[in-house]
């Protein structure tokens, strides 16, 4: 079971539920519109609600957060991967499979695990056929709505 949010930081499509683990971010969390805010005194909550809210104004802003997240050498990988799309494109799921000798469905398994969506922006990542795909494991309803959200934000949609 997680442990509670440090923070829950509104956002454009909603909040972020936030963790943190010493001097690093170790889980961002999407939360739906009308979730209460929830502050922290802690000094990298506030560098935290200024890096995000600086994308939001501009989606070219390079969110620079010292980063700990957790997860296996092959999720590990992957994540490295998406970290190099940069704002505005896309890759598919094959894409960043063949990037890192592996194949498309175990990809979608570990950008579907991140644990730090935006920041690793998963977002990015689509279905072969142009589609949104997946995204944080689901097809439909709220999680698409960010995505979607997310790539209108970067013009990549």
């Amino acid at each position: 079971m997680q442990r509670p949010y440090d923070a829950i930081l509104p956002a454009p499509f909603g909040a972020m539920g936030v963790r943190v683990t010493g001097d690093a971010v170790t889980g961002l969390e999407f939360l739906p519109p009308g979730t209460p805010a929830q502050a922290s005194g802690l000094p990298l909550i506030a560098r935290i609600a200024r890096e995000l809210d600086a994308y939001y104004a501009d989606p070219q802003h390079p969110i620079d957060l010292p980063l700990a997240p957790a997860g296996t050498p092959f999720r590990q990988r992957v994540w490295q991967a998406l970290l190099g799309i940069p704002s505005g494109q896309t890759l598919s799921y094959g894409q960043i499979a063949a990037q890192i000798g592996s194949a498309p469905r175990a990809v979608g398994q570990a950008v579907g695990d991140n644990p730090l969506p935006i920041v690793i922006p998963c977002h990015r990542v689509i279905a072969a056929d142009g589609g949104l795909g997946g995204f944080m494991h689901s097809r439909t309803g709220y999680s698409q709505d960010i995505k979607r959200w997310l790539l209108r934000h970067e013009r990549a949609l």
